[in-house]
């Protein structure tokens, strides 16, 4: 606002905010015709948080404007790091899931995520001594990560790993086998069996998410337009004829974006969601292939992130988590920010 006001800056963001905006819009009719009004937009409160977009844009143009908040990143990081490590060696009882300052664990492992794209492509990509502190890091988070649990992550982390791999040395491709290889070597066994979990149909919480499928399939059947309303979906799939067991009812949404976008905003929101998150790809990649030193680590971490992101939102309603939300859309938007900089010149 400062820059806008009294500097007289444009306001500007990159072109996947449109879509967004699109699904703003459609969130917020979805909620005038929510089965619950009231409580939809109170969660509705959460678009604010899309401004995130032109404010980096706006604020981060400049190299040491990135740099600052890269460093507010870092240190923040390592807080949470130190706390997370400090309480599973003093206080975390056997098998606990750490889950730092966060409510919840998936809430930390959704972060921890975004964080280590950030961190591998930065210490990859970055040619200034910044990288060794984020080479430090990306160690201790991929330790937290860990201590999480948190399958849909984990399987969002290979993925990052092995896209920012490629994209430094397209070779290195055949040692993320061996990295996961050596995890499951090293792991104690509740973690072992936690992530062979994946590939089993008779995993608990893989019998839930496809109840959670099959019930929020005929969710969208009933509500195609506009959903049941943002924050209702658990509402309406108490509902007998929509099959869900009675430990599958006592969660609140349905573990996957596409499917919970859907059934709480209808199938035009669905679309304008998927837009903004193909545009965000396609428009990234456009980026990374510019190979313009100043921007391209910060491409490479918003890439990373978009895909790692949505990989574990197959598998949880990650979209939903406002602290995931930020970090995503920051990340998404540094590197555009860090091209309108280069095409200013030099600041």
């Amino acid at each position: 606002m400062v820059l806008l006001v009294k500097e007289k800056t444009r306001l500007a963001f990159p072109g996947f905010f449109w879509p967004l905006l699109v699904f703003a819009g459609l969130t917020l009719l979805a909620s005038a015709l929510s089965v619950n009004p009231a409580m939809s937009f109170v969660n509705s409160r959460k678009l604010l948080l899309y401004l995130i977009i032109p404010i980096v844009m706006t604020a981060a143009v400049t190299a040491s404007a990135r740099a600052r908040t890269s460093q507010a990143l870092l240190v923040s990081g390592f807080i949470s790091l130190a706390y997370s490590i400090a309480y599973f060696l003093f206080k975390a009882q056997p098998g606990e899931r750490i889950q730092g300052f966060m409510g919840h664990y998936m809430t930390q492992a959704g972060l921890l995520l975004l964080f280590l794209c950030a961190a591998m492509s930065f210490v990859l990509f970055l040619r200034d001594k910044t990288r060794w502190p984020w080479a430090a890091a990306f160690v201790l988070a991929s330790f937290c990560l860990a201590l999480t649990y948190t399958r849909s992550a984990w399987i969002g982390f290979v993925l990052a790993l092995a896209l920012v791999v490629f994209l430094y040395r397209p070779a290195g491709l055949v040692l993320v086998p061996v990295v996961v290889g050596l995890f499951l070597v090293a792991a104690p066994q509740p973690m072992k069996r936690r992530a062979l979990s994946i590939f089993s149909l008779d995993s608990y919480g893989n019998k839930l998410r496809v109840e959670y499928i099959g019930a929020g399939l005929k969710i969208i059947r009933d509500f195609p337009l506009h959903g049941t309303g943002p924050d209702t979906v658990d509402m309406v799939f108490q509902d007998p004829k929509y099959g869900l067991s009675s430990e599958a009812r006592r969660n609140v949404h349905l573990h996957n974006d596409i499917i919970q976008i859907a059934a709480e905003r209808g199938i035009p929101a669905l679309l304008a969601w998927l837009a903004f998150v193909g545009w965000a790809f396609a428009s990234l990649i456009g980026l990374l292939k510019s190979r313009d030193p100043s921007v391209f680590p910060y491409a490479a971490a918003g890439t990373a992130a978009l895909a790692a992101f949505f990989a574990a939102g197959l598998f949880e309603y990650n979209f939903g988590d406002s602290e995931v939300i930020v970090l995503l859309l920051y990340l998404l938007t540094l590197p555009f920010a860090a091209r309108a900089g280069a095409k200013a010149g030099p600041s």
